[in-house]
């Protein structure tokens, strides 16, 4: 191999690289095209969690919450809720208690906002929180209680 590093070979090497990383990058791609159908649950998507996404929007539920590691953490992480509280048999029931009950009024402890929400918006909220908890994230949250 020859002592010099001349302007041909770093060429070589800058193309070479270059076609190597945007295969790469393809590769990816495709890959992650695949397998977001199968991750995000979208066949189980309805109008009532199409309705829940937009109230939560509405909200500006993120700016205090995170869903999914996304948002603010300022208060607890939302994308396991379903779980965390009941599941099928009493998340419904526990989300409309905790609506109703806003603000605790705890001392020293900042309120989450009376949004006076009606129970069909609640359910419809508890409808887009049991989807999103159904979406495989590979195991985030770290920890059960987000």
């Amino acid at each position: 191999m020859s002592e010099t590093f001349t302007k041909g070979m770093a060429r070589n090497i800058y193309f070479g690289g270059s076609v190597f990383f945007i295969l790469i990058f393809l590769a990816l791609t495709f890959h992650s095209e695949q397998t977001f159908p199968e991750r995000t649950n979208e066949h189980l998507m309805n109008e009532a969690v199409v309705r829940g996404k937009l109230i939560w929007e509405q909200n500006n539920c993120i700016g205090c919450h995170t869903l999914l590691g996304e948002g603010a953490y300022f208060a607890p992480e939302l994308g396991n809720v379903f779980i965390r509280r009941g599941g099928e048999e009493q998340f419904s029931s526990f989300l409309h208690a905790w609506m109703a009950a806003q603000p605790l009024g705890v001392p020293g402890r900042r309120a989450m906002p009376q949004f006076n929400l009606s129970d069909k918006e609640v359910d419809d909220l508890a409808e887009f929180l049991k989807w999103t908890s159904k979406i495989d994230t590979n195991d985030w949250p770290p920890n059960r209680e987000g």
